[in-house]
């Protein structure tokens, strides 16, 4: 890897080549893995807080709309997808060390106002969209870490490595879904910070007291731990570029926007149901008796599918990313079109049966993700391919905005249906350039 002679200072390392092995400290990369996947995970927390909070809005004073609150759960997927388009330009020019730092600081802001807003049920719509879109933060980060983290490793290990750090970050979603509610129920750190709010489910006789506020407070110490970490223990390469302008070359590769469709069939799924996932199943099943609580299990698809994530990235090492990736497509279009199925219910007890063609869903794209980051670097010089997955980790954070805009406005049959015919069509391109014999750019 080409070293910038423009870097200077202790924080840049001298002739690194990760595929060389004299150039090359492992000690160093899985430091930087492990600190900068850790940032992630708070990143994600930060993300997907909305997505935690607006299914309980209501039952503490609010009043909203499903329209308003899928919405409001759709914002930090349009703030992440547009914020990772700057992003992924940014690991060139700040490196890993400063970027880290200075982006995982930012995390505080929507923790922060989100522990303001939950405690006034008069706060304004556009003030808890504004808030919805600053959350987005946590999702832009993405894309100037997983870069990031690419110079760190040899080929040979990168999908290890990225599967990791996507996989564990991608774990940030389960975490603050399911310590939400857990966390909400107890004025360990609301009393502190101001009075509990009054939660009522006149449906399941609830009337309590609970601190939301807890649920972006209880992560602000985490996060100033990681700054701490990511200053102190980071070390950055230097990477020959010229700036923004050096890094635009990708968009003449057409393999580019071919990988940018896989990895929208794949993260962008994931990163669509995880936030649509809880206000699913509220919106669906909400008005039964015994209504399953959609907290309680809107957790366990993004579980499941970052579970699957890093333990698929070893074996796309082994058997190639385009094979898995084509196996991911055909499972994504077959549970989709199950799933369209499970959504005209009769009663709650026909719930398990969508809930496991979610689970299905998460799965197959949990394994996508980590294959098709193994793909990019092995189709894509390691300058070119920093940007390229960027830029496809960009796009694909555009789909809890997509998600959520398009269940406000068409029948969920029809939308699980679209997703279907949509990954049916990608599983073709990842087969035809990347998978069969002769193909194009097998891997």
């Amino acid at each position: 890897m080409a070293t910038a002679s423009t870097k200077s200072g202790s924080e840049w390392l001298k002739d690194w080549d990760p595929n060389d092995e004299s150039k090359w400290d492992s000690k160093i990369a899985w430091k930087t893995l492990w600190v900068t996947t850790y940032a992630l995970t708070l990143g994600f927390i930060s993300w997907y807080l909305v997505s935690a909070l607006a299914p309980k809005l209501n039952n503490i004073g609010f009043d909203l709309s499903k329209g308003e609150l899928y919405w409001l759960a759709a914002m930090p997927g349009l703030a992440g997808g547009g914020l990772r388009l700057l992003w992924m330009f940014l690991p060139p020019i700040f490196g890993t060390r400063r970027l880290v730092t200075y982006s995982t600081s930012l995390l505080v802001i929507p923790l922060i106002g989100w522990s303001f807003a939950v405690r006034n049920p008069s706060t304004p719509y556009v003030a808890l969209l504004a808030l919805a879109f600053l959350a987005g933060l946590g999702g832009g980060v993405f894309s100037g870490f997983m870069p990031s983290t690419s110079y760190f490793f040899p080929k040979s290990k990168q999908g290890l490595a990225l599967g990791v750090q996507a996989g564990v970050g991608n774990f940030g979603v389960s975490v603050v879904q399911f310590v939400t509610p857990l966390i909400v129920g107890g004025a360990m750190l609301g009393s502190t910070f101001g009075a509990p709010q009054h939660f009522v489910n006149k449906a399941k006789g609830i009337d309590k007291s609970t601190w939301y506020q807890n649920a972006g407070l209880l992560w602000v110490p985490f996060v100033v731990v990681a700054v701490i970490l990511a200053w102190t223990l980071l070390k950055s390469v230097p990477v020959t570029s010229r700036g923004v302008k050096d890094q635009l070359d990708i968009f003449s590769n057409k393999h580019t926007w071919l990988m940018t469709l896989l990895y929208v069939m794949t993260f962008g799924t994931f990163s669509g149901f995880a936030a649509q996932f809880g206000l699913l199943t509220k919106n669906l099943f909400g008005d039964f008796a015994n209504a399953p609580d959609p907290v309680k299990y809107a957790f366990y698809g993004p579980l499941i599918a970052s579970a699957a994530r890093v333990l698929t990235g070893p074996v796309a090492d082994r058997v190639g990313g385009g094979i898995l990736t084509t196996f991911s497509g055909i499972g994504i279009t077959g549970s989709a079109i199950f799933t369209s199925f499970q959504l005209s219910p009769k009663s709650s007890n026909d719930f398990m049966p969508f809930f496991w063609g979610m689970i299905a869903i998460f799965l197959f794209a949990g394994i996508g993700n980590a294959s098709t980051f193994k793909q990019m670097p092995m189709i894509f010089q390691p300058r070119q391919a920093g940007g390229v997955i960027g830029w496809t980790a960009a796009i694909a954070a555009f789909g809890p905005f997509i998600f959520g805009v398009l269940l406000s406005m068409v029948a969920p049959k029809s939308f699980f249906l679209g997703v279907s015919l949509f990954a049916a069509g990608c599983t073709i391109v990842a087969w035809w350039f990347y998978t069969r014999r002769g193909a194009e750019k097998r891997c």
